[in-house]
């Protein structure tokens, strides 16, 4: 089951645009019409011509997508150079697709009802019916431009070379030794800490840390748990538990909840209307499905079609060098 990489490349996008801020940011004021592109009330419209891209080939993929050629994606939009020169949406009926897995006990569904059922269709992919769409993986790097936002503010006062146990009762932690106590902030958000992992199976296979640790009631006490498989710093492991750490490691450090400090320094800034999943324990999935809008800083995070008016673009460039400059 690939349910949970549908997103696949949605979120390398995301990646990449959030990478690219700064790049975009110099060129959205265009020098021949002396007119700011963005951030303004939406985005400027245009023709893929307009902007050097071949239209035959996008609706070529558009194609594709519309007939299922590539599963269950549910939209497609291009932005280049400030300018939306093309966007499908694509319906999908997960009430029939997955009526008979959203009643099945299993990986994906663990818990039969609510926000922890993958199949229901009342919260995945959209939110209770809106246009908020689950954001899976990229809600990683939303929980480090929040992390970030409150290095650079001086909330978050600890360094990265900072202990990760010094959050935790040791006492309580299991397969505690010499290399578990050497992982710090930096390991965490890089996902070097060298725990035991495996998030390369199907996350339906009961061997996928992934959806073992969403079947347990403290998400947190399952990663803190796992035994050590490697030195920190040495091994990159993709992994979804040691981000639901950062929820944990940010309530620590500055007495703040995450999804609270990013809806007052992020969210309404930019104008993004969101839903964040918590474990049963009450902590932020800083891990995945954080459904939202965009706003007008759609040039990291393209979500739906919705526009509302947003006021923080700049944020947005400023923050994402200062992750990248305080980890690496």
């Amino acid at each position: 089951m690939t349910k949970k990489k549908n997103a696949a490349v949605f979120i390398l996008m995301s990646c990449i645009l959030l990478a690219r801020v700064a790049d975009l940011r110099a060129r959205s004021f265009d020098a021949r019409s002396g007119v700011t592109k963005w951030p303004t009330h939406g985005w400027a419209k245009g023709k893929p011509s307009s902007v050097g891209l071949d239209e035959k080939i996008l609706a070529e993929l558009d194609g594709d997508l519309a007939s299922g050629k590539y599963s269950l994606v549910d939209s497609f939009a291009v932005f280049r150079c400030g300018t939306s020169v093309y966007e499908r949406t694509y319906s999908h009926d997960y009430g029939q697709i997955y009526g008979k897995e959203a009643k099945t006990r299993g990986p994906l569904n663990a818990h039969l009802t609510g926000p922890y059922n993958y199949f229901d269709p009342a919260w995945h992919p959209y939110y209770h019916g809106t246009d908020l769409h689950s954001m899976q993986s990229v809600s990683k790097t939303v929980t480090s431009v929040i992390l970030g936002i409150a290095i650079t503010r001086g909330d978050f006062k600890a360094g990265l070379d900072t202990p990760l146990l010094k959050y935790f009762d040791v006492a309580k932690v299991k397969n505690v030794d010499d290399r578990k106590r050497r992982i710090t902030l930096r390991h965490v958000l890089t996902m070097t800490t060298g725990l035991d992992w495996n998030e390369e199976v199907a996350y339906d296979d009961p061997k996928n840390d992934s959806s073992l640790m969403e079947a347990t009631d403290d998400w947190v006490q399952y990663v803190i748990d796992r035994p050590m498989a490697h030195e920190p710093g040495k091994v990159f492991n993709y992994s979804s538990g040691v981000s639901e750490l950062l929820a944990h490691i940010f309530q620590k450090e500055t007495g703040q909840d995450v999804e609270k400090y990013g809806e007052k320094y992020l969210f309404t800034p930019l104008g993004m209307e969101h839903y964040w999943k918590r474990t049963p324990m009450g902590v932020v999935d800083t891990e995945g499905t954080l459904p939202a809008h965009h706003g007008p800083c759609e040039d990291w995070i393209p979500l739906s079609a919705r526009w509302r008016v947003g006021r923080g673009a700049d944020c947005v460039e400023g923050l994402g060098e200062a992750v990248a400059n305080s980890v690496y």
